[in-house]
């Protein structure tokens, strides 16, 4: 047995290293953490300064078991958990758990894994940093403390089953807010100019730099210009440059991901860390665009032998946020000889993403001519303007450029690449002049990649909380990510041609969203609730100064107990008052008008199952009941509206002498035909789908219900052997069984498959356990 064990975090990691370190020591993993508050209300000793009382969690036991008989077997026990706050809990928990000798155990860290880095660190080993695990402790604590004060009080007073958290509900916060602002919005129209000339052969594309803001005013200009002649009245060229942006943080990598590869940010942080634990790229968390001087030098040695001398420009890149950690690195590969590397297609992808940034963050300004155009009318004290940009000098654009999340942008005219020769005085023919509607936009609903910029932006959350912070409030049903169909909308467009006027009314769909962060009804009143009994919970600078006060426990500027005392005292006198709400005045449920028909009070309100409309009040002994459509708010809902979704269930026509009927159900709308469901999806509504298309749906179900069912026994026919995403499977009581790769599903027997099931190996525990909080 080596005398020298190395504990990491991941079993990943472990193989990467013991490739490096030879046969003197042994890594192993520790799986994540090892240790946590138990759930209950003894995990924290509130009046003894807030000690937390620990506890092996149930998947760690064998893992913990193992470990302590390594340790035995060895000198000198390396702590190699991530150079992090979190890494530096798990180093300390194991300390503790494994009753480690401190004489004979030493604190490693790195940010890459790669031989010179793995060897540095065994070399340069030091203590626990306990400030470090104490702003760890500190955030668990206090966490928990605010989750576990805070549910109940939204159990009783709002739904049962809920849950806040000091940094979600900030982040939830955001969204109903955003949704708020798009529902108040008003448009307003305007009339843009564009025009198209002919110069020899080859279009030019100007546009007016003014909007107009009446059709009257747009219609007189296009009227003029009929009669008009046009020239090039000024054309005036420019230098401009274009300069790289910083390597990646944990931040930006995750935005830019998204934009450019459209993965959810944790899915980027998923790819992230395998490319960190194989050593392909530096620590994935991280707030700093430092990069050190050793990988300084390496990208300017690749650039110069890939793009020669001219195309290499040495910076440095320093971080604004407050509370970044400028000995760490920014994200870059560990060899920026490795332009590519293989593996699973998205780690891939993602690889050659950083590699791009990271190497352009080193290369020269990108140098650009812009030509301005100026464009006289003869008859008009307006002119139109184009431009143009050529490149003279690529620079790090031959590499990478950095995407924005103005998706929405209105669509220019002007020409960006190489303009038609143009000289001074040079007369244009006119192919075409048009002036369109157009409506202001409102804002832009989130996506995860630009809640993750905002909540950055406000100082809310760090590198570690951005993916689960996303992930959380979606698993709790207060965010949907999702595409929603945007609303036909009628616009005027004029235009001139072959010396003619001509208007005409069009129509467009605005408002269509991709993969965007929507908030449910329950979000909407839950964020209220807390708004008006918890406003410092959710407070955006409260909650950015707890984090500055996390950073500052970190540095050893401040007591985590002291820390926590100032917020408990004044929070849990919150909760206190809290509870003497009465249920009635939590805003859940909102009158709407009368039936029409019965003169009953309509009300859209929060039912166990989610939002619906009632016609008639609590008592009412014959009340009835209309589940809400996807994207219905019960504080926007109109009685038109409401009226519109007792329409349903609807009778759609029969099929196979049995009636389809339609409806909105807990999982949305579906139609019900012979005792079976068959969701609608988002193409068909279930108040207008007709006959055919229900029929066609159903068809369509069987179909794929067939393909899915391999076999069933008439010994058990509970067992069936299906055909799953990712190939055949047994499913039994509710769980689902592998079949072995040496066996075909079709010519499995009903005892070979009882023999499948029961020896199904156990999955592994604590593999995949969650790391970050």
């Amino acid at each position: 047995m080596p005398k020298n064990l190395v504990i990491v975090e991941s079993p990943a990691k472990a193989k990467t290293i013991e490739g490096y370190l030879g046969k003197d020591y042994k890594v192993t993993s520790s799986y994540g953490h090892v240790r946590d508050l138990p759930k209950g209300d003894k995990a924290i000793d509130i009046k003894n300064h807030f000690k937390p009382t620990y506890e092996v969690t149930s998947d760690k036991k064998e893992v913990i078991k193992q470990l302590k008989k390594m340790v035995k077997d060895s000198d000198t026990i390396y702590l190699a958990s991530d150079d992090d706050r979190e890494g530096e809990a798990i180093s300390w928990h194991l300390k503790e758990v494994l009753k480690l000798d401190s004489d004979k155990t030493k604190r490693i860290v790195f940010r890459e894994i790669t031989k010179n880095a793995i060897t540095k660190a065994i070399e340069n080993p030091r203590n626990i940093d306990i400030d470090l695990v104490n702003a760890q402790q500190a955030r668990r604590i206090l966490d928990r403390l605010v989750g576990f004060e805070l549910s109940p009080v939204l159990w009783k007073k709002v739904k049962a089953g809920l849950s806040a958290g000091r940094v979600q509900s900030v982040a939830v916060r955001f969204i109903v807010e955003r949704e708020r602002e798009i529902d108040k919005f008003e448009f307003k129209s305007s009339y843009k100019v564009t025009a198209i000339f002919n110069v020899k052969g080859k279009e030019l594309n100007a546009e007016l730099p003014r909007k107009f803001e009446t059709q009257e005013e747009a219609e007189e200009f296009l009227k003029v210009c009929l009669e008009a002649s046009f020239s090039i009245k000024n054309l005036e060229k420019k230098p401009a440059k274009k300069t790289p942006a910083a390597p990646f943080t944990t931040s930006t990598l995750q935005q830019e991901a998204s934009r450019k590869l459209s993965f959810s940010v944790a899915q980027t942080m998923t790819l992230a860390q395998r490319l960190y634990e194989a050593g392909k790229i530096t620590y994935m968390r991280t707030d700093s665009v430092n990069l050190s001087q050793e990988a300084m030098e390496s990208a300017q040695n690749q650039i110069m032998s890939a793009f020669g001398p001219e195309y290499h420009k040495s910076r440095k890149y320093t971080s604004k946020s407050e509370g970044a950690q400028e000995a760490h690195e920014a994200i870059r590969p560990t060899d920026f000889a490795n332009e590519e590397i293989s593996g699973e297609r998205n780690e891939q992808r993602l690889y050659e993403l950083i590699w791009k940034r990271a190497i352009a963050s080193q290369m020269a300004d990108a140098q650009l001519e812009k030509t301005l155009v100026t464009i006289g009318i003869s008859n008009s004290d307006l002119t139109l303007s184009a431009s143009g940009e050529v490149i003279k000098f690529e620079g790090f654009l031959k590499v990478y450029l950095e995407s924005t999340d103005d998706e929405d942008e209105e669509e220019s005219n002007e020409n960006r690449g190489l303009l038609p020769p143009l000289t001074i005085g040079q007369d244009l023919d006119l192919t075409e002049m048009k002036s369109r509607q157009s409506f202001t936009r409102p804002p832009a609903r989130y996506t995860e990649a630009s809640l993750v910029k905002k909540l950055e932006e406000m100082g809310i959350g760090r590198p570690s909380t951005y993916a689960p912070t996303i992930s959380t409030i979606q698993k709790r049903n207060y965010v949907i990510k999702e595409s929603r169909d945007g609303k036909p909308r009628d616009y005027i467009e004029m235009v001139i041609k072959d010396g003619a006027f001509s208007k005409a009314e069009k129509t467009e769909h605005y408002g269509s969203d991709k993969n965007k962060l929507f908030p449910t009804n329950i979000a909407m009143v839950v964020n209220d609730f807390l708004v008006e009994h918890f406003p410092n919970v959710i407070d955006y600078k409260f909650t950015a100064k707890v984090e500055k006060e996390f950073d500052d426990i970190a540095q050893g500027i401040q007591q985590w107990d002291n820390m926590i005392g100032n917020f408990y005292g004044k929070f849990h006198n919150t909760v206190e008052e809290a509870e003497t709400v009465e249920r009635a005045n939590v805003s859940s449920s909102r009158e709407l008008g009368k039936d029409p028909k019965t003169g009953k009070p309509v009300i859209a309100r929060l039912g166990k199952f989610g939002p619906l409309v009632q016609i008639g009040d609590q008592d009412d002994e014959e009340k009835q009941f209309a589940s809400l459509k996807k994207g219905q708010f019960i504080e926007n809902i109109t009685l038109e509206d409401a009226m519109e979704l007792f329409k349903l269930p609807r009778d759609v026509g029969m099929f196979e002498d049995k009636k389809i009927v339609a409806a909105i159900g807990r999982f949305g709308p579906y139609i019900r035909h012979d005792g079976k469901f068959v969701s609608l999806g988002k193409e068909y509504d279930p108040l207008s789908v007709n006959e055919s298309e229900a029929i066609q749906l159903i068809k369509d179900k069987r179909e794929a219900d067939a393909k899915k069912h391999i076999k069933t026994f008439d010994e058990n026919p509970d067992i069936q052997i299906l055909n799953g995403r990712w190939g055949p499977y047994i499913k039994f009581a509710k769980k689902n069984y592998k079949i072995p790769k040496d066996k075909v599903a079709e010519d499995l027997n009903y005892e070979e498959t009882i023999e499948i099931i029961e020896n199904q190996p156990e999955k592994k525990k604590g593999r995949f356990a969650k790391k970050k909080k």
